[in-house]
């Protein structure tokens, strides 16, 4: 008689195992969508599971100067991304697969970010990405915080990301993909309204990150092809040290000129962030954006030279922009699925952070 509870757990679990081997294989349309399928972690909330790589959405968009709608991205991105699985996610220009590596990589869900209140909204985003990267003053530990690839959401959402970086390694170096230089010095648009909350918007957050000193002198822009106000724009840039590289770059001197030149001003082994707003690509395949600029790049450029740099130490990154409303066909939220996975390609083909780039001290958990 003493036999029956164990015969009646080895029945459940050979049970459980034949369901599982049942239904437990799903196409990759169906299912919750999650990136990539990739397991969903709380990780706000669940701080006791262990990773190396988040996927995080922060679906904020009321920091925008035209059109509004990235607040939806994340959820496209992910949508978008369904035709990426473990099973099929052997990238052949790395000749490598990110999930079936030593790194374990989650979907950690959004950000809840206040729809209303950008003042709430930043102190939201600030703490979050503190406690996300164990920012902290109670032990010391030689471990690195995991590192997170933000699926935006406008791209003021980078400056939150940045801040919280800044408390664990120190200063750390910009490759900014964009068509738009978002060093624009809110002073130089003057309004009866301005206030301290509207300073900090989409087209101004890098002149933010150098204000509160997050940045280091080894920025570049790549694939700048913005109208200006003046060249008064170019000198404010240079001094917030940064280098551009115009889009037309690639058709004039090619994507390989594109990547030295990135390569010559970021050094490989010190802390670097990687941001892409999705409006670099021209229109014709990223018309699902807030602010397009006629004249970008082609995907298999961004790709290509995504891959060329895939030996930055890369902390932290995001894939920004992406407002479906304006999509069709998915094109734009595809190419921002692609980007995300390029990067998270080259974070995990590089290999575990080395602890010796902690500068400050972090902690395991919330206070």
């Amino acid at each position: 008689m003493k036999l029956l509870p164990l015969l009646s757990i080895v029945t459940a679990v050979s049970c459980a195992t034949d369901l599982q081997e049942k239904w437990g294989s799903l196409w990759q349309f169906q299912g919750i969508a999650t990136f990539a399928h990739l397991d969903h972690v709380q990780c706000l909330i669940d701080r006791e599971q262990m990773f190396d790589v988040g996927i995080i959405g922060v679906p904020f968009d009321t920091a925008v100067s035209y059109r509004p709608g990235a607040r939806f991205g994340p959820r496209a991105i992910r949508d978008a991304s369904q035709r990426q699985y473990s099973l099929r996610g052997f990238n052949h220009r790395a000749m490598f697969n990110p999930y079936k590596s030593w790194a374990r990589v989650v979907d950690c869900g959004d950000v809840p970010v206040s729809p209303m209140d950008n003042k709430l909204a930043f102190q939201q985003m600030d703490q979050a990405f503190e406690e996300l990267l164990w920012v902290g003053d109670s032990v010391e530990v030689d471990q690195v915080p995991p590192r997170f690839i933000i699926l935006g959401g406008d791209h003021s959402v980078l400056l939150p990301h940045i801040r919280a970086l800044n408390k664990v390694y120190g200063p750390v170096n910009i490759v900014h993909f964009d068509a738009h230089l978002d060093t624009w010095k809110p002073d130089k648009y003057p309004s009866f309204w301005r206030t301290e909350v509207s300073d900090v918007n989409h087209g101004s957050m890098l002149w933010k990150a150098y204000e509160e000193g997050l940045t280091t002198k080894n920025n570049v822009h790549a694939g700048i092809r913005t109208k200006l106000s003046s060249l008064a724009d170019y000198e404010d840039d240079d001094a917030q040290n940064w280098l551009r590289i115009e889009a037309d770059d690639i058709w004039l001197k090619g994507s390989d000129y594109v990547a030295q030149q990135i390569l010559k001003r970021v050094p490989k082994n010190t802390p670097t962030y990687i941001s892409v707003d999705i409006d670099v690509l021209d229109p014709g395949f990223a018309s699902g954006t807030g602010t397009m600029e006629s004249g970008g790049w082609l995907p298999r450029e961004l790709i290509h030279i995504l891959r060329q740099i895939d030996d930055l130490t890369v902390v932290g990154a995001d894939v920004v922009e992406v407002a479906p409303a304006y999509d069709f066909a998915e094109v734009t939220a595809t190419n921002g699925a692609q980007v995300a996975f390029e990067i998270l390609t080259s974070m995990v083909k590089k290999g575990q952070i080395d602890s010796k780039l902690v500068k400050r001290q972090v902690y395991k958990g919330a206070n």
